[in-house]
C-alpha cells in the first residue's frame, strides 16, 4: 500500500529521514512524504513521527476536470476491500488552483459514490455507519484528485500532554522540528550527544517537553490512540507488540540538562502543568525570569549513557538556547518584541559558546541583533510565514 506523512512546507526533508530511520524508504513530495508498507509501518509511522501531521493511506490520484470524472474515480476503488459494511465514512476536502473549486461539492460527490459502490458490493439498500470511523479525504491540486484514508485520527501534533493553550502555543510538531534543526542534538541514534539546551520565553512549555521526549527516545504518539486501531483490518496484536516495543525504549533517566524561563507567571503555571501531565515532573526545570537578568549555570555534566570514547560528545561549557519569541504582529508590540530580540543577543553574549536559535516572523529580527544569522530556514507556524535563524 501506498501511505502519505502530510507535512508542513520546509518539514519534508525533515519526515523523510524520520521515515528512513524507521527503516522505510520514503521519497519528498510537496507537502507531504511518500512511503510504501503495511499496516505495521503506518502505526509505526503513526506512533514515532514527530514532525507529520498525519499519516494517509493513497487510494487513487488522477486528473479530474469534472464532477463524473470525480464520481466515476471514487467510485472505481475497491471500497469493499477496505471499508466494512456499517463504516462511518465523513469525508473531508480541499480544493487548490483546481477546475472544481467547490469542496462542499466534491465532499458531497465523493460520499455518493462512496455509499453506491459499498450498497452495491454488500448487497444492501442502506449503509447503517454505526461503526468505527473511516474519515475519507478528498484534495485536489492543479486539477490532480487524491483520495485518501486517514489513518491517524486526531493530527499527530496531539501528543496528550497539551490540554491548555497559553497565548500564542507552539504546535508540538513544529517544536520537535526546530529541535531536529538546531545543533543542540549531534548524531542519531545510539551516537545521539546532546548539549545543554534552555529556552528563555519556554511559554506553556511545548520546546522543553518536545526535547525531553527526542532526550529519553520517547515515541510522541505512545499516550494516544489513532484511528487505525479501531479498524477490523488492523491486526490487534500488532498494534500491542508495537507498543511494548515503544515503552521499552522510553529512558525517562537519560533526560537532563533541559530548563527554561519565561516572565509571564500564568504562562509559566500552564507549563508546569503540562510537565506533570507529560509524565516528566521533576525532568525540565523552569523558572520565572526576565532574560534582561538571565545568566544559566551549565550542569557539571550531562548524564547520558553515551561511552566515553563517543566523538560525538557535547562540547564542554556550550549551551543551545531555542526560542519562539513574540513576533510583534501589532504595531504596538513591536517595539518591544525588537528590544526583546537585542536582548536575546546580549543573553547568548553572556554565555561563551553557546548557540542562539529563534523562530520569528519580524522580517528585521536581524537588523535587531545587530548581526546575520549563520544559517536560516523558512518554516511556517500555522499560517504565519517565518524564519528559523541560528547563531
Amino acid at each position: 500500500m501506498e501511505f502519505i506523512a502530510a507535512a508542513a512546507f520546509g518539514l519534508e526533508g525533515i519526515v523523510k529521514r524520520e521515515l528512513q530511520d524507521m527503516g522505510m524508504e520514503a521519497s519528498g513530495d510537496l507537502g507531504c512524504v511518500r512511503f510504501s508498507g503495511g499496516w505495521e509501518e503506518a502505526f509505526r509511522a503513526n506512533l514515532w513521527l514527530r514532525c507529520a501531521d498525519r499519516v494517509l493511506l493513497v487510494l487513487a490520484e488522477k486528473e479530474a476536470r469534472t464532477f463524473e470524472e470525480l464520481f466515476q474515480l471514487v467510485k472505481n476503488i475497491r471500497w469493499e476491500d477496505v471499508l466494512p459494511v456499517n463504516a462511518r465514512i465523513p469525508v473531508t476536502g480541499k480544493c487548490v488552483k483546481s477546475t472544481l473549486m467547490s469542496v462542499r461539492d466534491c465532499q458531497s460527490i465523493t460520499k455518493k459514490a462512496i455509499v453506491e459502490r459499498m450498497k452495491r458490493a454488500y448487497r444492501v439498500d442502506l449503509l447503517p455507519e454505526t461503526g468505527a470511523e473511516y474519515r475519507v479525504d478528498v484534495a485536489f491540486h492543479s486539477d490532480v484528485c487524491r483520495i485518501t484514508l486517514d489513518t491517524s485520527g486526531d493530527a499527530l501534533n496531539r501528543r496528550g500532554y497539551r490540554t491548555w493553550n497559553g497565548e500564542a502555543p507552539l504546535r508540538e510538531t513544529l517544536a520537535a522540528a526546530l529541535l531536529k534543526l538546531s545543533p543542540w542534538q549531534k548524531g542519531r541514534g545510539e551516537r545521539s550527544s546532546f548539549m545543554p539546551l534552555y529556552d528563555p520565553c519556554c511559554g506553556t512549555g511545548t520546546l522543553l517537553i518536545e526535547a525531553a521526549f527526542i532526550m529519553a527516545d520517547r515515541a510522541p504518539g505512545l499516550k494516544r490512540s489513532f484511528a487505525m486501531e479501531e479498524w477490523q483490518q488492523v491486526d490487534k496484536k500488532m498494534v500491542a507488540h508495537l507498543r511494548r516495543e515503544a515503552e521499552d525504549r522510553y529512558r525517562p533517566e537519560n533526560i537532563s540538562g533541559i530548563s527554561g524561563s519565561d516572565i509571564d507567571p500564568e504562562a509559566l503555571k500552564l507549563c508546569k502543568k503540562h510537565i506533570v501531565q507529560a509524565g516528566l515532573g521533576g525532568k525540565i526545570t523552569v523558572y520565572l525570569k526576565d532574560l534582561r537578568e538571565l545568566n544559566v549555570v551549565l550542569p557539571e555534566r550531562m548524564e547520558t549513557d553515551i561511552p566515553e570514547e563517543t566523538e560525538s560528545r557535547a562540547v564542554p561549557g556550550g549551551i543551545c538556547f531555542i526560542c519562539n519569541p513574540p513576533y510583534g504582529e501589532r504595531m504596538s508590540d513591536r517595539r518591544s518584541c525588537e528590544s526583546l530580540y537585542k536582548q536575546l543577543r546580549k543573553l547568548q553574549g553572556r554565555h561563551p559558546g553557546s548557540r542562539l536559535c529563534a523562530i520569528t516572523a519580524y522580517i528585521g529580527f536581524e537588523k535587531c541583533v545587530g548581526a546575520r544569522a549563520q544559517k536560516k530556514r523558512r518554516l511556517y507556524n500555522g499560517r504565519l510565514e517565518c524564519e528559523y535563524l541560528i547563531y
